[in-house]
């Protein structure tokens, strides 16, 4: 496929405040020329910090990519280097096609100015020539619910009308390739939905688009690959439901649990690890299949357990029970173990999943608890979404079916 947009080493550095502070009065300023007087004549010194730091990518024609992360990682930065906005400290960024950015919706607009105006003036600003936007006119005006009010001057109109406007009018364009920074969340929840129908017909003309969106199933719907950008650097890149999910799992436990818990050494035993050992795929950790599924709980036993008691419960990322079961008495001796459980399928709805599993002597799950781990790294399901296409109606399993219609025989 032909590269549209490719960028090497992209990094870009701020100033932030003045490390040197200038004096507040005419007596501290004599002061100061006394006891140092050339530092007079310093410049004041300035904090730097990277907003972004060796990012490169590579986006395809045609591709849908989402890029997402927290606040202040990096992503508007990334697309205004992108856009042309703003020039990379490092690195560089070629882009072939003709591109559109919605990066701040609404730039143009003159308070003074009619709807009619400034949509005009608008599409003008974003390169769209007047016989282009005549023929898109009565079309934007219907997606922007403002008829009424295209001729009243933008400075009278609600903050919805405003965002609405502007949406539409940036949003019909033809651009080849697109940048948009999280302008589906503008509006009440309708038009919301309405900006979500407008990037899908976008996505599926087959243009190029770059989304930055905190809405994440938004980036489930419309992005074929996600960035996750962590403190101005790449932190994974991969396919969506993969990268969306592992995200999700870190968002939601704090990153507490990155690493291997600190768990006390037991004299007895203890959980050391787990994976998805069939189908082996590259991260033993992320389910990408909804067929038959063997997930390996490996223990390290050095004392001999005997009349033991083993149970095993999964969670969602928010702790509800999906399935839970126990086994005694069980016996172990020493060396390392596998406890193996095959699954038909796990029809899951992709996201992080937790694994429990506990070991406990002589089967008194009361006293003597040998140990009790929640598995780390959590699960990730990345398989694809067979649910229903609004998120009220989407459940915990995610179950694939096939869909006839038969007319009447005769």
């Amino acid at each position: 496929m032909t590269t549209v947009i490719q960028a090497e080493g992209l990094g870009k550095k701020y100033r932030r405040g003045l490390i040197a502070h200038r004096s507040n009065t005419l007596r501290e300023l004599f002061t100061n020329l006394i006891r140092s007087p050339l530092a007079a004549f310093r410049h004041p010194q300035h904090e730097t910090f990277w907003a972004l730091r060796d990012v490169s990518l590579e986006v395809c024609e045609g591709e849908v990519l989402g890029l997402i992360g927290r606040n202040g990682a990096g992503k508007t930065t990334l697309l205004k280097i992108l856009s042309r906005i703003t020039r990379p400290t490092t690195g560089w960024a070629e882009i072939h096609g003709r591109v559109r950015s919605l990066l701040e919706v609404g730039t143009g607009f003159h308070g003074e100015l009619s709807g009619r105006e400034n949509t005009y003036l608008s599409g003008s600003i974003l390169g769209m020539s007047k016989r282009e936007i005549d023929r898109k006119f009565d079309e934007i005006v219907a997606f922007a619910e403002i008829d009424k009010f295209i001729d009243t001057p933008v400075k009278h109109y609600s903050s919805g009308m405003y965002v609405r406007l502007a949406f539409a009018v940036a949003a019909h364009l033809e651009p080849e390739i697109l940048l948009v920074d999280e302008v589906l969340a503008v509006g009440d929840i309708n038009f919301q939905k309405k900006c979500l129908g407008k990037m899908g017909d976008v996505a599926r003309a087959g243009r190029t688009v770059v989304l930055v969106s905190h809405q994440l199933n938004q980036i489930r719907r419309l992005c074929q690959r996600v960035f996750w950008i962590d403190a101005g650097s790449v932190r994974q890149d991969g396919p969506t439901h993969e990268v969306v999910s592992r995200y999700e799992s870190v968002m939601s436990r704090g990153e507490q649990n990155d690493g291997q818990p600190d768990r006390s050494s037991n004299i007895k035993a203890r959980f050391v690890r787990w994976e998805i050992s069939e189908p082996r795929g590259q991260d033993p950790n992320v389910l990408n299949t909804a067929g038959p599924v063997k997930v390996v709980f490996t223990v390290d036993v050095r004392q001999p357990i005997n009349m033991g008691h083993h149970g095993i419960a999964l969670y969602t990322h928010d702790r509800q029970v999906v399935w839970a079961w126990a086994i005694e008495p069980f016996h172990l001796e020493i060396g390392e173990h596998q406890l193996s459980y095959t699954f038909p399928m796990l029809p899951l709805r992709p996201g992080p999943y937790a694994w429990l599993v506990t070991l406990y002597a002589d089967g008194n799950e009361n006293e003597n608890l040998v140990d009790w781990w929640d598995c780390t790294p959590e699960m990730v399901v990345a398989t694809d979404n067979y649910q229903h296409p609004r998120d009220a109606w989407n459940g915990v399993l995610n179950i694939p079916a096939r869909f006839e219609v038969s007319g009447r025989a005769g």
